[in-house]
């Protein structure tokens, strides 16, 4: 079950992180990267803020809004970053391009490609933290994981699902570099399902008509609202916590209770036919999603958060909070197979017309091969 004893929550108090703590009372300087839009944006804004926080180096393609924050103007796959990091004592790296849309090939060369130049140009510049995020789906989602997975658990995801073989390579990046570059402290830090302003396959799951529900299998929901996530980056930025550190919402939710919450009834389909009319609907460019994303909707892959629990941070949002906000923010929107429909085609289609949809599959893609022969 998800929610906290009832007094335990009752006591929950805000996750700020009290002065004093890491830097030797110094008062840091912390540079943030991708900080004009997302998380990145927040975390600078809520830096800014901080009486514990010195200064702010904000670095994007483009300026954003945090006008409190020191702004430099480049992409993070440019050396010249190391000249802009001088001074720097902690550096949050969140430039990374996880959209759904976004041609795979480029996205995983500018996401390996920017980590691998911001680690080299935080050690040259002589900074001693880089924060990395990824995801806790890194664990990989599967039948025979524990639940929770403790934050030291084997890394056992394949890069079968939307950047997920790119987060592995920047978990890779992680730990080789403070051998490449002794005096350098990485901390990753690993959300899990990621609400507020995110748009993921994930998150798409509760824009269909019903929730896909694969027999045999047995999903549990763990959710991460986005500022849970930006409280828990700045107690690493902080230093009040290092190592790898998963963040979420205490415990998890089953998939009946996420039914019975959400309203939305079930569609339950073999396992060869979801997996099979996942993989050609993808193979065939009709679906964002790789059949791999399905796995993390079938298995378990929920995490403990005992490390950033025992440094003192508590989330400030239940699953059942987070649940109810990621439907407010989806509803109007809808999505068939991981594919967003228009208006049009959702009035049409409709709860009946999205089973048909998921089930017809076969015609869809012979329609297409069809289709590609005339040309």
């Amino acid at each position: 079950m998800s929610s906290p004893d009832p007094q335990v929550r009752a006591a929950r108090n805000r996750s700020t992180p009290s002065p004093g703590q890491g830097h030797g009372g110094r008062r840091p300087v912390v540079a943030v990267t991708g900080a004009a839009t997302g998380v990145g944006e927040l975390l600078a804004r809520r830096l800014a803020e901080s009486d514990e926080i010195k200064q702010v180096i904000a670095i994007d393609e483009r300026r954003g809004e945090v006008s409190e924050a020191t702004w430099h103007i480049l992409d993070v796959r440019d050396p010249a970053i190391a000249e802009k990091l001088r001074g720097v004592d902690v550096v949050v790296h969140l430039a990374l391009d996880l959209d759904l849309e976004t041609d795979a090939a480029a996205r995983t060369a500018y996401n390996v490609r920017g980590t691998q130049t911001v680690l080299t140009a935080a050690a040259a510049a002589g900074v001693h933290r880089v924060v990395l995020c990824t995801s806790a789906m890194v664990y990989g989602a599967l039948p025979d994981n524990d639940i929770p997975l403790s934050e030291d658990a084997e890394l056992r995801a394949t890069a079968e699902a939307t950047g997920v073989g790119d987060l592995l390579e920047i978990e890779r990046l992680g730990r080789r570099g403070p051998r490449a570059h002794p005096g350098l402290n990485v901390t990753v830090v690993r959300p899990a399902v990621l609400v507020g302003g995110t748009d993921t396959a994930l998150t798409r799951y509760f824009e269909s008509p019903r929730l896909l529900v694969v027999a045999g299998s047995r999903p549990t929901w763990q959710f991460c609202h986005v500022e849970d996530l930006v409280s828990a980056l700045e107690y690493a930025a902080l230093e009040k916590v290092e190592g790898e550190l998963a963040v979420g919402c205490d415990g998890w939710l089953e998939q009946e209770e996420v039914e019975e919450l959400s309203g939305i009834r079930r569609m339950e389909l073999p396992s060869a036919v979801a997996l099979g009319a996942a993989a050609r609907l993808h193979r065939i460019g009709l679906t964002p999603s790789p059949a791999g994303d399905l796995a993390y909707t079938m298995h378990p892959w929920v995490v403990s958060v005992s490390r950033l629990h025992d440094a003192g941070w508590r989330p400030q949002w239940t699953n059942e909070e987070v649940l109810a906000a990621l439907l407010e923010e989806v509803e109007g929107r809808h999505t068939v197979a991981g594919r967003r429909l228009g208006r049009k085609d959702a009035t049409a289609a409709g709860a009946a017309g999205a089973t048909v949809a998921l089930l017809g599959t076969a015609a869809l893609v012979r329609r297409a091969r069809k289709a590609r022969r005339r040309l």
